[in-house]
This record gives structure tokens, C-alpha cells and sequence, in this order.
């Protein structure tokens, strides 16, 4: 097969997962890959309320009583690190969760991998928590610390289905004084459907293990561009497997599609024919990015041949 069109994933294959917020702001959620405002959870705030005050005789000649002294707002606690969750698709897009955590033993598909704060003031003047400058923060930071934990190589990463949202406080919580933001690991079983993620042990350095693809891979239910065609992770039935990824020169503009097709798939070409032992005859599936995955930082394709 001499290439297939590009399929694309209703969440994003690589990166932080795009997200649109009351102002549209890039996810990112979660906020940011921005998210959409509006949320749930709002009614999770602790509450405050003023201690009531006893009134007595007064000593003073004037008679005038105490007043009554205002409560301090208890400012909500920080998400925990390596706390897990039972995430759904739709909770992604959003820029804050209310979820509660769940034992790391059973089945979770999110997990904490860091708890930071948000820097909310900009040039001595403070931004909202939904502002695009801490959008961008929460953009940068999160698929770093995305890489540091599941480890691996570039390229490994890259063939995996695990990827990083981001959560912040509501507007209300921030407010009330949290500057606090995490970055949760999850993984995409196939459209729409996140996968079981393995315990805490286990997850941690995931992709150092050579074995790893094998079962948080990426792999196709048909070739690219055929029809039936989806992503799902290598653990699931599957007929056709990514094996290596294709770097494509360029700057921010998008070469075009008829480029970047002829980009990767004369070395994809070759690695097929080199994985099939050099036969005459053998499949491979060169699948470049679109104008919107470029757009996102992805300046790269996958090479798929038969599983």
C-alpha cells in the first residue's frame, strides 16, 4: 500500500489534547491542549461561615457591644500526587475535576504524576486561573512531566497511547486562594475509551521496557486510510501496527499535503521492507500529519505495516 490518508483521533494521537474553553484557549485543558468553562464541581467548595459572636454587659460607659470578628476562607486543599481516578473521555476536555480518587490497586484510568502551582501574576499584575498565559504554563509543563515519568525515548513516547491532561482550580476555588494545578497520565484504549492504567510501580518508567509497545502501543484495526481504520492500543485486538515514527522538515506553515506525503514515504518504504527480511512483496502504510496535527507541533508521521 503506498500510503493512507491520515486518520485522526477524536481526541489528538500526540500531545496534550486540544481543548476549547469560554474563551477558546488551546487544550488544553483541560484548560488549555484550554477547555471549556462551565464546569462541574462548583458545589465541592467548602463553605465558610462566620463564628457567632456572644454579646454581653458592657464595661465601657457607652454600652456599645463587640463585633463580631469575620472568619478566615479556608483556601480547598491541593490534589494529592499519585493520586488515581476513574477518568471518562469527556472529562478531558474539561479544565477542572471533581472526580474523587480511587485505590491505585483496582481499576483506574487516570493518576496524578504532579502537583504544581500556578503563577498568576504577570509583569506585577495578577491573571485569571483561565487566562492564556497560565494555559500556556499548564500547556508546557505537563507533557514534561509526562516524559520524566513514563520515560522512554522520543520516538517510544511518541508510538505510545499515553498522553497528559491537565487540571486547575475553579474560578470560585482560586478565589478563595488555590494556585494549585496537576498533570494526570492516562492512556487511549481507541476512540473515545481510555484504557486501565497498571499500578503505580508499574506505570512509572513504563517505556524504559523494550516490551512496553507490545501492550501501550500504537496499532490499527485496518491499514491507514481504509476503511474500518481505527487507532486502539496494541493490548487490543488489532491488524496492523505503527513501528516507527518520520520526522518532516519545515517551519510553522504547513508544506502541504502532497509534501509531507512524499515526505516519510520513501523511508517508511524501506523500513517495511527491512522488518519483512527484504522480500519482493510486503505491505507498509505511511501516514502523514494534517495541516491541523502540524499545527499542534506534530511534524511527524507513523509507519504501519501488517501485525
Amino acid at each position: 500500500m503506498e500510503g493512507g490518508q491520515p486518520a485522526l483521533d477524536l481526541l489528538g494521537q500526540d500531545g496534550p489534547v486540544t481543548r476549547f474553553r469560554a474563551l477558546v484557549v488551546a487544550l488544553l485543558v483541560v484548560l488549555a491542549l484550554g477547555g471549556c468553562r462551565g464546569l462541574p464541581g462548583a458545589s465541592d467548595e467548602p463553605s465558610t461561615s462566620g463564628s457567632p459572636s456572644v454579646s454581653g454587659p458592657s464595661e465601657s460607659s457607652s454600652g456599645s457591644a463587640s463585633a463580631s470578628p469575620s472568619a478566615r476562607p479556608v483556601v480547598p486543599p491541593a490534589p494529592k500526587l499519585a493520586a488515581c481516578y476513574r477518568l471518562s473521555p469527556g472529562q478531558l476536555t474539561r479544565p477542572t475535576n471533581a472526580s474523587g480518587a480511587v485505590s491505585c490497586r483496582g481499576r483506574h484510568t487516570a493518576q496524578t504524576i504532579y502537583v504544581g502551582r500556578l503563577d498568576t501574576v504577570v509583569d506585577g499584575h495578577a491573571v485569571a486561573v483561565d487566562s492564556a498565559t497560565v494555559q500556556r504554563q499548564l500547556s508546557t509543563v505537563c507533557p514534561r512531566k509526562l516524559q520524566a515519568y513514563v520515560g522512554g525515548s522520543t520516538d517510544t513516547r511518541r508510538l505510545s497511547r499515553f498522553n497528559v491532561v491537565w487540571y486547575s482550580p475553579t474560578l470560585d476555588q482560586s478565589d478563595q486562594g488555590a494556585d494549585w494545578f496537576r498533570c494526570d497520565v492516562i492512556a487511549f484504549a481507541g476512540r473515545e475509551q481510555l484504557a486501565p492504567l497498571p499500578g503505580t510501580q508499574r506505570l512509572r518508567g513504563v517505556l524504559d521496557d523494550a516490551r512496553a509497545l507490545s501492550d501501550y502501543g500504537l496499532c490499527g484495526t485496518a491499514a491507514p486510510g481504509e476503511r474500518g481504520f481505527e487507532r486502539v492500543i496494541c493490548g487490543r485486538k488489532h491488524s496492523w501496527r505503527a513501528i516507527d515514527t518520520i520526522g518532516i522538515a519545515g517551519g510553522s506553515k504547513y508544506p502541504g499535503a502532497t509534501s509531507v506525503r512524499k515526505a516519510g514515504n520513501s523511508a517508511c518504504k524501506d523500513r517495511a521492507r527491512t522488518r519483512s527480511g527484504n522480500t519482493l512483496k510486503f505491505r507498509y502504510g505511511w501516514e502523514w500529519p494534517s495541516r491541523e496535527q502540524w499545527s499542534r507541533g506534530q511534524h511527524y508521521g507513523f509507519c504501519w505495516v501488517p501485525a
